[in-house]
């Protein structure tokens, strides 16, 4: 019996055990939808990390006092980070001696309200503190307008850059410049508009309020405040070297003795990109262990419904042996039935979990994408699950004596 045969009989025995089938192929399909739905949606952020993480400049890094969240260190040596005083920040912008701008920044407010006349913004506007540098540390373009200067932050000047997003709100497509908005009770004129930025996983790119950072200080005070320092080299080259020097640097700022530890953090977007790629390994070995779980009580199911299965059909096999058949052509019908059974199973979780995968990677930033190599991956499981499940029916079948067969009820 040819392979084509094989598959037209196991299409047949299917339509004769319809509700068993579904209920297995239904527990074969959550395992597959849990694996390619979770390793879609990881493909998916991995992709677009590098964009994602563009509200870090590519050729720039952050001097802070942790790490924003992210575990970027795996000792165990426990380490006291200490808030960066505005007084270090200013030392240090003063020391530094490589061809690099220096930004020191501060974030003020993530749930600020800006107005203008009677429009308004969410209460998630980020008020942050910078200056001159800002727009090169922090990776960001200008659309219009200028940028917060020097003389700004000396005088302490009443001015603002603005995200996209605020504008819209805001302005909708009228022009921004010069006029004046109102954060948290203070009056600023808008004198510059950032670029549209995006941000990864939300983080608000596009809803900034840029004001001079002595302005932030005055108007927008915040206990515990802890500046950035961020630092943008001109060559993407020199930046692990100039990294190098800015911490050690730092180091001297905070007089820190050689054998004390680092009590801040040199955060770069790379770095971040790789945490995060770091954690979410951790849910790939759960979506792995929640798949491989389901997949067993998939494959003892499909073994107890070919066992049934042999057993209904002992008079048809010992019939089909009497009149010539090989043990081995029983096996093998048998063995593609449940490698068929497992394959729709298959095909209907790989359905699910590119819908599920790719609606979660949009949801936090990622991107669209089809995985071809985890979807073939799914099919060579789901051909190994069959296998596995439906060998000792098959074989059990194979052994059937067809006299015996014959009388059997």
């Amino acid at each position: 019996m040819t392979v084509y045969q094989n598959i037209k009989e196991a299409f047949t025995s299917i339509r004769g055990n319809l509700t068993r089938t579904i209920i297995t192929s239904l527990i074969i399909s959550f395992g597959i939808m849990a694996l390619v739905g979770i390793l879609t949606a990881i493909d998916g952020i991995e992709t677009s990390l590098v964009k994602n993480f563009s509200f870090m400049g590519a050729n720039s890094f952050n001097i802070q006092n942790r790490s924003s969240g992210f575990s970027l260190s795996r000792n165990n040596k426990r380490v006291y980070y200490e808030n960066i005083s505005y007084k270090e920040a200013q030392e240090f912008k003063e020391r530094f001696e490589y061809n690099a701008e220096v930004s020191i920044n501060s974030n003020n407010s993530w749930s600020a309200i800006a107005k203008y006349k009677k429009k308004k913004t969410n209460p998630n506007t980020n008020i942050i503190g910078g200056d001159n540098a800002y727009l090169s540390a922090a990776g960001y373009d200008l659309a219009e307008g200028r940028m917060i200067t020097e003389a700004d932050v000396e005088r302490n000047i009443r001015v603002a850059v603005i995200g996209q997003e605020i504008k819209e709100m805001l302005f909708g497509q009228a022009d921004c410049l010069n006029k004046s908005i109102k954060v948290g009770g203070v009056k600023l004129r808008v004198v510059g508009l950032f670029a549209p930025k995006g941000g990864a996983f939300d983080f608000g790119g596009d809803r900034i309020v840029l004001v001079p950072v002595s302005l932030a200080r005055a108007q927008f005070p915040k206990s515990n405040t802890s500046y950035n320092i961020g630092v943008a080299v001109s060559d993407v080259k020199a930046l692990d070297a100039v990294a190098a020097y800015s911490e050690n640097l730092f180091r001297q700022v905070r007089k820190l003795k050689v054998k004390e530890v680092t009590n801040f953090s040199i955060i770069k977007s790379d770095s971040i990109s790789a945490a995060l790629m770091e954690n979410l390994q951790v849910i790939l070995l759960g979506a792995v262990f929640i798949a491989g779980i389901t997949l067993i009580g998939a494959a003892i199911a499909l073994m107890n419904i070919m066992l049934v299965s042999v057993t209904e059909r002992t008079k048809e096999i010992g019939t089909r042996k009497a009149i010539g058949a090989k043990s081995a052509t029983v096996l093998n019908q048998f063995v593609i039935e449940a490698i068929t059974i497992c394959q729709i199973g298959g095909l209907g979780g790989i359905v699910l979990g590119l819908i599920i995968g790719n609606i979660t990677s949009s949801y936090i930033g990622g991107s669209f994408i089809v995985p071809w190599n985890w979807m073939f991956l799914a099919l060579g499981v789901c051909t190994l699950v069959g296998l596995s499940a439906g060998i000792w029916p098959a074989y059990k079948a194979s052994k059937i004596n067809p006299i015996e067969a014959l009388r059997h009820e």
